[in-house]
């Protein structure tokens, strides 16, 4: 004799046959599920979101060269940001930051199972993950919704700072490096300007910028009057004259050749009308001398201006090229130093963590309808055991 096939529809005189059963194991699992989803504590879930900035937008040499500000982060930025949230120091400093030992009930810091299960804890209601746009979602879900926002923020700014951290060193050498050249070129460009300022009073060239044609003139006159007279004048506006132009001491360097050669021409011109003999020639002899001779102690002459003019302007050629440099290297300097002491974020926050509003779970209708599902799946597999038993022990006892 063949057994009968077995189907799905075949269950429904079983369920029939038993459905007392099934009805108050139902019935049970109704009403403890439903005791034990409302008996759960709410959960809220705050969550923040954001991307990790270029790590080049906080390096000096970009920020010196002026180049644009990419908030753009590449793949490895994302998988680091999310690797250091992730990471043990920050759960510990979590911890205890908001004093979650007590919180959670697992004991006090440092007994090693108190650890373990406070770490277990935070790790299970901590959520780091890297949406399809390339943004990372952190997220973390607490009893209490104000505590949950509190932690999901705070975690987003240690991030930022651990993350900053890693790249600080290497900015801070950056730095150095800009402090140097800066601190080089400024005692390069002084002692070369104490050589210009040296040479202009061993050559007597004044300065070559800012300086009106009088000056020279007026010096070279007066020497001429004083070597002329045989003697210096004793009047009292002549010196004073003489003082004021010599401490002012800036000339350019073309008005003092122009005018010295003006004023040997004119001096030769008025000996030769001179004849060679008389005062007035010798007077006029020891002006022409005074005018080309260093040796007779004017302070401006031609035989001075030929010897210094070359090294004054190489001198001068190295100053201007010191103090463009030093002005720039100042600037970056004091860009690369801003930098660091404003610590741009490396982080671009899109979405803050605020309080829930509503609660995550438990989602107690979900609870209650699994569990009736569950046992009355369960009832029918087992009271189909007992039927397939039962139909199996039939054919042994009839042989008996």
């Amino acid at each position: 004799m063949s057994e009968r096939p077995y189907s799905l529809l075949g269950l429904w005189p079983i369920i029939n046959r038993w459905k007392n059963l099934v009805l108050a194991a139902l019935v049970l699992a109704f009403v403890l599920s439903t005791l034990v989803a409302f008996l759960l504590p709410n959960i809220y879930q705050s969550k923040a979101v954001f991307f990790p900035t270029n790590p080049q937008n906080s390096d000096p040499d970009r920020i010196v060269e002026g180049q644009k500000l990419e908030l753009g982060g590449r793949t490895e930025d994302l998988d680091r940001v999310i690797t250091v949230g992730e990471s043990q120091p920050v759960a510990e400093l979590m911890l205890k930051r908001f004093n979650l030992y007590q919180h959670y009930g697992v004991g006090t810091p440092g007994n090693d199972k108190a650890d373990t299960d406070a770490l277990r804890e935070f790790s299970d209601n901590l959520d780091i993950v890297r949406n399809e746009r390339d943004v990372i979602e952190l997220s973390f879900q607490d009893q209490d919704k104000k505590l949950a926002a509190q932690i999901t923020n705070t975690m987003v700014t240690v991030i930022d700072s651990i993350n900053q951290q890693l790249t600080l060193e290497n900015r801070r050498n950056v730095l150095g490096l800009y402090k140097q050249r800066y601190e080089f070129l400024n005692k390069e460009y002084e002692h070369s300007r104490q050589q210009v300022v040296q040479a202009r009073h061993r050559y007597g060239i004044f300065g070559p910028e800012q300086q009106s044609r009088y000056l020279s003139r007026e010096i070279v006159r007066l020497e001429r009057e004083l070597n002329q007279t045989g003697q210096y004048v004793r009047t009292q506006g002549l010196r004073q004259a003489l003082k004021r132009i010599k401490q002012n001491e800036q000339e350019t360097a073309n008005n003092t050749e122009s005018y010295l050669a003006r004023e040997i021409v004119e001096t030769q011109s008025a000996l030769a009308e001179q004849g060679s003999g008389g005062p007035k020639s010798s007077s006029l002899r020891r002006a022409l001398r005074g005018l080309t001779s260093s040796s007779s102690g004017n302070l401006i002459n031609a035989e001075s201006y030929i010897n210094g003019i070359d090294s004054l302007n190489l001198l001068t050629a190295r100053v201007t090229d010191l103090q463009d440099r030093l002005v720039k290297a100042q600037g970056e300097y004091e860009t690369a130093e801003l930098s660091i002491k404003a610590r741009i974020s490396s982080l671009y926050v899109v979405q803050k963590a605020y309080p829930a509003t509503r609660k995550s779970k438990p989602v107690r209708w979900l609870i209650i309808v699994g569990s009736v599902f569950l046992t009355f799946a369960l009832s029918v597999v087992v009271i189909t055991l007992l039927e397939l038993y039962r139909r199996t022990q039939r054919p042994v006892v009839a042989s008996t």
